[in-house]
């Protein structure tokens, strides 16, 4: 079992290969895995133009606007806007996918799991009071991306800030205002 307050702020911004946006990775497994071997993965990007997503056979890809004035990614012949604080694009990770800007960069939580051993849900929650959020997830990734969320007996997250717990599962008590929250389970397969 174990908790971590992550600080996106304080996490190296790797440069893509292709020139068009920089990642910081929140959290691997395992931890000494590459990008070749992951069970599973969640980084934030910062999108600064458009164009193909990466390969990844085999593996289940979520993704989530955080800000900006919007990404449109075209999925199979079939156009997705993702909007700040709206809902997440699920897909395979060997699907072609390209990303176009609607009006200047933008910022991602991408979370990948490993088709054959894991898998995920991200969705976002908006705060304005308290909440019961129960999670039977074996991960779970709380990230602040507006105003401020006060995890009881936890932490309190601020804009930029994520909880990681892993192996931890029960209640927790979330308080709010205004507060925008993404929140990602990730499941072990039996």
């Amino acid at each position: 079992m174990s908790c971590r307050i992550i600080d996106l702020q304080t996490l190296p911004a790797t440069p893509w290969k292709n020139g068009g946006g920089t990642t910081r990775q929140l959290a691997i497994h395992p931890p000494e895995a590459t990008l070749d071997n992951f069970a599973w993965r969640i980084s934030c990007a910062r999108v600064a133009s458009g164009g193909p997503f990466s390969y990844f056979p085999g593996v289940d890809r979520s993704l989530a606007l955080l800000d900006g004035a919007g990404l449109v990614l075209q999925l199979m012949g079939i156009s997705r806007t993702l909007r700040p604080c709206g809902e997440a694009l699920m897909f395979a990770g060997e699907a072609e996918v390209t990303a176009q800007l609607v009006d200047g960069p933008v910022s991602d939580l991408n979370v990948m799991t490993r088709r054959d051993a894991w898998r995920h849900r991200l969705w976002y929650l908006h705060l304005d009071g308290n909440r019961a959020l129960h999670n039977d997830a074996e991960v779970l990734l709380l990230l602040c991306h507006g105003g401020q969320v006060d995890v009881r007996d936890r932490a309190t997250l601020h804009r930029g800030q994520a909880l990681l717990l892993e192996g931890e599962q029960g209640a927790l008590h979330l308080r709010g205002n205004a507060a925008c929250l993404q929140v990602a389970q990730l499941y072990r397969h039996p």
